[in-house]
This record gives structure tokens, C-alpha cells and sequence, in this order.
């Protein structure tokens, strides 16, 4: 078990990592969902001795990490760049770590080619990095975390820099190579909530350097503890609808009822699959994405600004008027604190 107590990190006075309490097993692929910025490679980083954090500890099986250099670190760490070795055929690369450890050179080319055979690359072991495009490159650089068998997988966003379809048909190949690797922990970070919410067994919430919430994906997105963690787990981040309860609910001109809460200011979490074109509400549109086969609209309903996901490609122009229906009773309520209420 890969064990993290009280971990923080200051660069000057700004927290990058802040009391990180975690613990993961082996044969668990966790994912560390959040923003670009919330401290999930600095977490790696620390984890591989990259950096040293300001206090805490890091510990696998009750042995200490904190003194550890990272060479002797019994981890394997892939990165979002494409990192392998010019000078060295796709063989001499995934063998690389075997030969620095003192695996005889027939040995370690064995294991390389039957690491790079689980990658799909079994063809290319002869080629150079260059000949290789981008997806190739990342799944030697896989090969070669695999075949080092280290207790300890960093995955810090492997398929980032990839086109889409490569990075959906690399997520389900990596988790099938992964399910094999049973004394393993794996961590994953991701920004992208469907990946994180599909690839992990467990997942980990972080803001701000912090850990918001971790759980199941399932029991995290569906109940999710905070507005920020609601936050950080919908994409489109969820709807914030703020509204005022005072003995009866108030949804001001939206109309409609809320759950019993003492008198106070609370905010709706909306998630913008609740949102539906065809509704009595007119609001305007001020931008439309389209991202595959979904489309994204920006909304402006009496002053709130809104995000609607519809299942299909529907192009609107800015300032078109469009009738949406509120699905509220669907909504998260949190309170003024930002903490999840009526629950």
C-alpha cells in the first residue's frame, strides 16, 4: 500500500500541495482528477522524489520515502511528453531500465520485446523514436514503465498531446494491459472528468492543491460533497444558480420549488445534461461549441449564465433566442459554505 500523510509543498507562500491524506493499493487503478494547475503533477513529482515536499510523509508497505532519492525510488513514471531515447532503437529503450539495474543484455532484451508485443509495437522493435509517430512513442515510453515491474505506476496525462481517437482507443487498451498488474499502484492523473470517471476503480478529487473528495467514481459523481468537487467532476463544469430560501423556496424567475432547507443563500448545481432545448424559459445564445457529436450552448437567462449539452450537433448563431426547460429537481444544493446541503 502506497501510504501519504500530511503532505505539503509552499513555493513562496502559495500552497501547491496542502494536508494531502491518501492511501491506494496495489491492483487499484486510481485516477487524480482535476484543472490544469490543481497540484496533480506535483503530487506525482513528489510521490517520484522530483521534488521534496515541505513536510509529511510518503511511505510504501510502512517504509519511508522521504529521504529517498528518486533513483532508488521503486517507481515507474510516464509523462505527458513523448520521452524516450534518440540514440536507441525502440528494444534499447524499453531494456534501458533493466540494463541500469544489472539485467544481463539478452534478458532485458527478452522482457523489452515481450513488453512492447503488450503495446502493440512488437513490429518495430528495430526502428528509432523519430520513426515512430506520437501514439507510438507514448506506448514505448508505457513498455518501458511496464517491464520495469516497479511496485508504484505514474501516469501524469500519457495520452494528452494525442489526437482524440487515439487517446479513446489508447485509454481502453492501457486499462486492459493494467488489469494484469495486480501488485501494482497505479496512479493516473487526468483533467478530462469522463476519462477519470471511466478508466478508475477509485478516483481523487484535487483543488487548489488540496483533496476535495475521493470515493468511487460513481458515488463521487453522483453525490458530490462540495460545490467545487461538483465542480471539478462535471464537464461542462455544472451550473451555478444561486437562490435565496425564505420559508418557501425561491428560484426567482425560474419559478419553480426547492427541497425543505432552513432559511439561508444557497447555490444549484445544474449539470448542463439538465438543461433541455424546448422549454418555456427564452434564453439567449452567446456561444456555441461544438466538440464530436455533442454540441455545448452558452446561455444567458435572466442574468444567469448558463452551459446546455445536447447528444447531437445543433449550430445556433450569438444572439439567437432559444426555449430551454430547468430540469431543477435534478440539482445539487449547496449551502452558503459551498458544502452540499439538505442531504
Amino acid at each position: 500500500m502506497l501510504k501519504i500523510t500530511d503532505l505539503e509543498l509552499l513555493v513562496g507562500s502559495v500552497a501547491h500541495l496542502a494536508a494531502i491524506n491518501a492511501s491506494f493499493q496495489p491492483g487499484t487503478l486510481t485516477t487524480i482528477l482535476g484543472r490544469t494547475g490543481a497540484g496533480k503533477t506535483t503530487l506525482m513529482r513528489a510521490i517520484a522524489g522530483l521534488i521534496a515536499p515541505d513536510r509529511g510523509q510518503i511511505l510504501l508497505d510502512g517504509t519511508g520515502w522521504t529521504r529517498l532519492p528518486p533513483w532508488k525510488r521503486p517507481v515507474a513514471m510516464v509523462t505527458q511528453q513523448f520521452i524516450n531515447y534518440p540514440h536507441l532503437n525502440v528494444r534499447d529503450n524499453v531494456a534501458f531500465p533493466l540494463v541500469r539495474a544489472g539485467v544481463a543484455k539478452a534478458d532485458a532484451a527478452a522482457r523489452a520485446e515481450a513488453a512492447l508485443a503488450r503495446v502493440g509495437l512488437a513490429a518495430m522493435v528495430d526502428r528509432r523514436p523519430s520513426a515512430l509517430s506520437g501514439g507510438q512513442q507514448q506506448r514505448v515510453a508505457i513498455a518501458r514503465a511496464l517491464v520495469k515491474k516497479a511496485p508504484v505506476l505514474l501516469l501524469d496525462e500519457p495520452f494528452v498531446n494525442l489526437d482524440y481517437n487515439l487517446r479513446e482507443a489508447f485509454r481502453k487498451d492501457l486499462v486492459d494491459l493494467l488489469a494484469v498488474e495486480t501488485g501494482t499502484v497505479v496512479l493516473y492523473a487526468s483533467t478530462d472528468p469522463r476519462e477519470a470517471l471511466q478508466m478508475g476503480d477509485q478516483i481523487v478529487l484535487l483543488a487548489d492543491g488540496r483533496i476535495v473528495q475521493s470515493g468511487s467514481p460513481r458515488d463521487v459523481f453522483a453525490n458530490p460533497a462540495s460545490l467545487t468537487a461538483a465542480s471539478v467532476v462535471n464537464d461542462p463544469p455544472i451550473n451555478p444558480i444561486p437562490f435565496h430560501q425564505n420559508g418557501v423556496a425561491d428560484f426567482g424567475a425560474l419559478g419553480q420549488q426547492a427541497i425543505t432547507l432552513p432559511s439561508g443563500a444557497y447555490t444549484l448545481g445544474l449539470r448542463a445534461s439538465d438543461i433541455r432545448a424546448g422549454g418555456p424559459h427564452q434564453a439567449r445564445v452567446t456561444l456555441t461549441e461544438v466538440t464530436g457529436s455533442e454540441t455545448l450552448t452558452h446561455l444567458s437567462l435572466n442574468g444567469l449564465d448558463l452551459v446546455m449539452q445536447e447528444k447531437s450537433v445543433v449550430l445556433r448563431s450569438p444572439g439567437d433566442v432559444v426555449g430551454v426547460h430547468l430540469d431543477l429537481h435534478k440539482g445539487l444544493v449547496f449551502g452558503a459554505d459551498g458544502q452540499r446541503a439538505g442531504v
